[in-house]
Protein backbone atom coordinates (compact mmCIF):
# COMPACT_ATOMS: atom_id res chain seq x y z
CA UNK A 1 0.00 0.00 0.00
CA UNK A 2 2.48 2.78 0.71
CA UNK A 3 4.23 1.34 -2.29
CA UNK A 4 1.27 2.56 -4.63
CA UNK A 5 1.18 5.28 -2.26
CA UNK A 6 4.40 6.35 -3.04
CA UNK A 7 5.51 7.75 0.19
CA UNK A 8 8.43 7.22 1.60
CA UNK A 9 8.95 5.05 4.86
CA UNK A 10 10.64 2.90 7.40
CA UNK A 11 10.04 -0.90 7.81
CA UNK A 12 9.95 -2.43 11.04
CA UNK A 13 10.50 -6.14 11.74
CA UNK A 14 8.22 -7.78 14.65
CA UNK A 15 8.51 -10.97 14.86
CA UNK A 16 4.79 -11.41 16.86
CA UNK A 17 6.41 -14.77 18.06
CA UNK A 18 8.62 -13.28 20.23
CA UNK A 19 7.00 -12.41 23.41
CA UNK A 20 10.04 -9.55 24.07
CA UNK A 21 9.00 -7.98 20.99
CA UNK A 22 5.53 -8.40 20.09
CA UNK A 23 5.44 -6.80 23.87
CA UNK A 24 7.70 -4.01 22.70
CA UNK A 25 5.31 -0.89 23.81
CA UNK A 26 5.54 0.89 20.82
CA UNK A 27 4.64 -1.98 18.96
CA UNK A 28 1.60 -2.90 21.26
CA UNK A 29 0.61 1.62 20.81
CA UNK A 30 0.10 0.87 17.53
CA UNK A 31 -1.13 -2.94 17.49
CA UNK A 32 -2.60 -3.46 21.04
CA UNK A 33 -3.57 -7.17 19.96
CA UNK A 34 0.41 -7.47 18.80
CA UNK A 35 -0.76 -8.43 15.34
CA UNK A 36 1.01 -7.37 12.19
CA UNK A 37 0.63 -5.33 10.25
CA UNK A 38 1.04 -1.78 12.23
CA UNK A 39 1.55 1.40 11.54
CA UNK A 40 2.88 4.51 12.72
CA UNK A 41 2.46 8.08 11.06
CA UNK A 42 3.58 11.22 12.82
CA UNK A 43 1.36 10.90 15.95
CA UNK A 44 -0.85 7.99 14.19
CA UNK A 45 -0.75 4.16 15.14
CA UNK A 46 -2.92 1.32 14.14
CA UNK A 47 -3.49 -1.85 13.23
CA UNK A 48 -5.34 -4.01 10.70
CA UNK A 49 -4.64 -4.59 7.37
CA UNK A 50 -8.51 -2.71 5.91
CA UNK A 51 -7.94 0.67 8.20
CA UNK A 52 -4.23 0.85 7.32
CA UNK A 53 -5.05 1.11 4.04
CA UNK A 54 -8.17 2.84 4.60
CA UNK A 55 -5.82 5.67 6.11
CA UNK A 56 -3.11 5.68 3.62
CA UNK A 57 -5.63 6.02 0.74
CA UNK A 58 -7.22 8.88 2.70
CA UNK A 59 -4.19 10.46 3.91
CA UNK A 60 -2.15 10.70 0.29
CA UNK A 61 -5.16 11.33 -1.57
CA UNK A 62 -1.68 12.46 -4.03
CA UNK A 63 -1.94 8.74 -5.12
CA UNK A 64 -5.05 8.68 -6.27
CA UNK A 65 -6.30 5.41 -4.31
CA UNK A 66 -9.37 6.14 -3.30
CA UNK A 67 -12.35 7.83 -4.96
CA UNK A 68 -13.27 11.23 -2.50
CA UNK A 69 -15.76 11.17 0.07
CA UNK A 70 -18.50 12.67 -2.35
CA UNK A 71 -17.88 10.50 -5.02
CA UNK A 72 -20.08 8.00 -6.12
CA UNK A 73 -18.03 5.41 -6.45
CA UNK A 74 -16.96 5.64 -2.83
CA UNK A 75 -19.80 3.48 -1.54
CA UNK A 76 -18.59 0.51 -3.73
CA UNK A 77 -14.97 0.98 -3.09
CA UNK A 78 -15.51 1.07 0.84
CA UNK A 79 -17.83 -2.58 0.40
CA UNK A 80 -14.40 -3.93 -1.51
CA UNK A 81 -12.24 -2.19 1.16
CA UNK A 82 -13.89 -4.36 3.54
CA UNK A 83 -14.30 -7.74 1.32
CA UNK A 84 -11.50 -9.64 2.27
CA UNK A 85 -11.53 -9.30 6.52
CA UNK A 86 -15.77 -9.32 6.55
CA UNK A 87 -16.23 -12.12 3.91
CA UNK A 88 -13.31 -13.28 2.44
CA UNK A 89 -11.81 -14.44 5.45
CA UNK A 90 -14.66 -15.75 7.04
CA UNK A 91 -16.18 -17.58 4.48
CA UNK A 92 -12.17 -18.99 3.88
CA UNK A 93 -12.26 -20.18 7.92
CA UNK A 94 -16.34 -21.78 7.28
CA UNK A 95 -15.10 -23.91 4.23
CA UNK A 96 -11.69 -24.87 5.92
CA UNK A 97 -12.55 -25.40 8.99
CA UNK A 98 -15.38 -27.64 8.44
CA UNK A 99 -18.58 -25.24 9.16
CA UNK A 100 -21.82 -25.97 8.12
CA UNK A 101 -22.14 -23.42 5.41
CA UNK A 102 -25.50 -21.42 6.12
CA UNK A 103 -25.88 -18.29 3.65
CA UNK A 104 -29.31 -16.93 5.43
CA UNK A 105 -27.48 -16.76 8.99
CA UNK A 106 -23.82 -16.20 7.74
CA UNK A 107 -22.88 -12.61 7.01
CA UNK A 108 -20.41 -13.35 4.41
CA UNK A 109 -23.00 -15.93 2.96
CA UNK A 110 -20.90 -19.05 1.74
CA UNK A 111 -17.74 -19.88 0.20
CA UNK A 112 -19.24 -20.47 -3.17
CA UNK A 113 -21.68 -17.06 -2.64
CA UNK A 114 -17.81 -15.48 -2.03
CA UNK A 115 -16.55 -16.55 -5.20
CA UNK A 116 -19.22 -15.69 -7.42
CA UNK A 117 -20.02 -12.51 -6.04
CA UNK A 118 -16.02 -11.67 -6.55
CA UNK A 119 -16.03 -12.98 -9.92
CA UNK A 120 -19.29 -10.71 -10.87
CA UNK A 121 -17.95 -7.50 -9.64
CA UNK A 122 -14.38 -8.19 -11.92
CA UNK A 123 -16.56 -8.58 -15.26
CA UNK A 124 -16.17 -5.36 -16.02
CA UNK A 125 -12.82 -5.26 -14.99
CA UNK A 126 -10.06 -4.90 -15.28
CA UNK A 127 -10.31 -3.93 -11.25
CA UNK A 128 -13.09 -3.70 -9.02
CA UNK A 129 -13.86 -0.26 -9.94
CA UNK A 130 -14.08 -0.79 -13.47
CA UNK A 131 -10.51 0.69 -15.30
CA UNK A 132 -9.88 2.77 -11.64
CA UNK A 133 -7.26 0.27 -9.69
CA UNK A 134 -8.00 1.56 -6.22
CA UNK A 135 -6.87 0.38 -2.43
CA UNK A 136 -9.36 -2.19 -2.89
CA UNK A 137 -7.54 -3.83 -4.98
CA UNK A 138 -4.36 -3.55 -2.98
CA UNK A 139 -6.59 -5.64 -0.32
CA UNK A 140 -8.61 -7.64 -2.51
CA UNK A 141 -6.46 -8.37 -4.70
CA UNK A 142 -3.78 -9.50 -2.11
CA UNK A 143 -6.38 -12.12 -1.20
CA UNK A 144 -6.86 -13.63 -4.59
CA UNK A 145 -2.90 -14.20 -4.47
CA UNK A 146 -2.86 -15.93 -0.86
CA UNK A 147 -5.61 -18.24 -1.98
CA UNK A 148 -3.85 -19.48 -5.25
CA UNK A 149 -0.46 -19.67 -3.58
CA UNK A 150 -2.32 -22.04 -0.95
CA UNK A 151 -4.07 -23.45 -3.99
CA UNK A 152 -7.74 -22.70 -2.43
CA UNK A 153 -8.46 -20.20 -4.94
CA UNK A 154 -10.75 -22.19 -7.60
CA UNK A 155 -9.81 -22.63 -11.01
CA UNK A 156 -11.33 -19.14 -11.86
CA UNK A 157 -10.11 -17.66 -15.00
CA UNK A 158 -11.54 -14.07 -13.91
CA UNK A 159 -9.73 -14.67 -10.47
CA UNK A 160 -7.18 -15.81 -11.94
CA UNK A 161 -6.26 -13.44 -14.17
CA UNK A 162 -7.07 -10.58 -11.53
CA UNK A 163 -4.32 -12.19 -8.60
CA UNK A 164 -1.45 -11.61 -12.20
CA UNK A 165 -2.26 -8.24 -12.84
CA UNK A 166 -2.21 -7.53 -9.18
CA UNK A 167 1.18 -9.54 -9.08
CA UNK A 168 2.60 -7.74 -12.31
CA UNK A 169 2.13 -3.92 -10.62
CA UNK A 170 5.49 -2.19 -10.55
CA UNK A 171 4.57 -1.21 -6.56
CA UNK A 172 3.76 -4.77 -5.78
CA UNK A 173 6.86 -5.88 -7.32
CA UNK A 174 9.02 -3.65 -5.22
CA UNK A 175 7.37 -4.32 -2.20
CA UNK A 176 8.02 -8.00 -3.08
CA UNK A 177 11.85 -7.28 -3.71
CA UNK A 178 11.75 -5.60 -0.11
CA UNK A 179 10.57 -8.91 1.41
CA UNK A 180 13.44 -10.82 -0.41
CA UNK A 181 15.73 -8.24 0.91
CA UNK A 182 18.09 -9.18 3.37
CA UNK A 183 17.08 -7.64 6.85
CA UNK A 184 19.56 -6.27 9.66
Amino acid sequence: MLEEAGVPYDRVYIDVRDAAAKEDPAFRAASPMGKVPALEDGEVRMADSAAIALYIADRYPAAGLAPAIDDPERGRYLYWMTYTPGVIEPAMTEKFGGWEANRGQHGWGDFDAMIETWEKALVPGPWLLGDRFSAADIMVGSSAVFLRMFEILPDSPVLNDYADRCLARPAYQRAMSLEQAPTD
